[in-house]
């Protein structure tokens, strides 16, 4: 899952910084999401999904279909 947001996000051409601000947290925060040293809340998850215009079932790693 940590992997697949950090590819969403350089596919996207964002750096942390920005998705960070769409997801209304620090930078640091969002980092440790990425890293996996802090687990997504539903209500992120739901944002990324939404922003990357992908399925949570796709950033899980429960399907490979966005």
């Amino acid at each position: 899952m940590y992997k697949r947001i950090r590819d969403l996000r350089e596919d996207s051409d964002m750096t942390q910084t920005q998705i960070a601000k769409i997801l209304n947290c620090s930078q640091r925060v969002y980092s440790n999401y990425e890293r996996g040293d802090l687990d997504i809340p539903t209500e992120i998850l739901i944002k990324l999904a939404n922003y990357y215009n992908v399925s949570v079932d796709y950033i899980l790693g429960l399907s490979d279909k966005k």
